[in-house]
């Protein structure tokens, strides 16, 4: 008898993954953006780092509670999904079997077929049955609040850290430029990382991240000549 092989599927890191590919990016991506815009500003070496500092602190927390705020808002609608489908099988057993039926049936089986998986299925566990085909709720899909908000909060402070690091380094002159190549680098990193982890070719992943990247330190670097100058 031949044994079976574990296959470990990527699409189950989808949960940490999104929350610490955005939470990086845009650590990276906002804090290098604002010290760029502070020191095209202004040669002040204490106002770049307290500029990028509070970029930091100030992103971290922001991020882990909107990830919080919004995967939430996502767990409160599976509950009560969840809820209403215990009610209904509790309630109304026959119809509930005869949907989940019907769903089979439209994923290509016959009728009679259909209705003999369904009670099969019905019979070893109705609720994860009917929460499985007809929510489409699995365990590496259902929001995990706490987790992502976590997640985003310390892959920010990660992402942002370089850019301060940088900043830290450099004589003030050279700031905006060594922090966008700095950045610029980062990117293309956290990129070919982020598509490598989720499975999928690095080039159009780390290309879109570093225009961005481009876009935005472009335009808070003419923001910051335009205040320095007017200032």
């Amino acid at each position: 008898m031949r044994a079976l092989h574990k296959e470990n599927h990527l699409i189950q890191r989808i949960g940490w993954l999104r929350a610490a590919v955005l939470g990086a990016n845009d650590g990276l991506i906002s804090t290098s953006s604002l010290i760029v815009g502070v020191a095209t500003a202004t040669p002040a070496s204490h106002e770049i780092l307290v500029a990028g500092i509070a970029g930091l602190v100030a992103g971290a927390m922001s991020m882990a509670a909107g990830e919080y705020v919004s995967v939430s808002s996502q767990a409160d609608a599976e509950k009560a999904d969840m809820a209403r489908e215990r009610h209904e099988l509790a309630t109304q057993p026959e119809a509930e079997l005869a949907e989940l039926a019907a769903i089979y049936q439209q994923r290509g089986l016959s009728s009679d077929l259909a209705l003999q998986v369904a009670k099969q299925m019905t019979a070893k566990d109705a609720f994860e049955a009917h929460a499985r085909d007809e929510l489409g709720l699995t365990g590496h899909v259902m929001a995990r609040p706490v987790q992502a908000a976590f997640t985003s909060a310390v892959t920010f402070a990660t992402g942002a850290a370089l850019p301060l690091i940088v900043a830290l380094l450099v004589p003030a002159g050279t700031a905006a430029w060594a922090v966008s190549l700095a950045c610029l680098v980062g990117l293309a990193v956290l990129g070919a990382v982020g598509a490598r982890t989720g499975g999928a070719s690095i080039w159009r992943p780390t290309s879109r991240v570093v225009f961005w990247g481009i876009v935005a330190m472009a335009s808070t670097a003419a923001i910051g000549s335009l205040v320095g100058r007017a200032v």
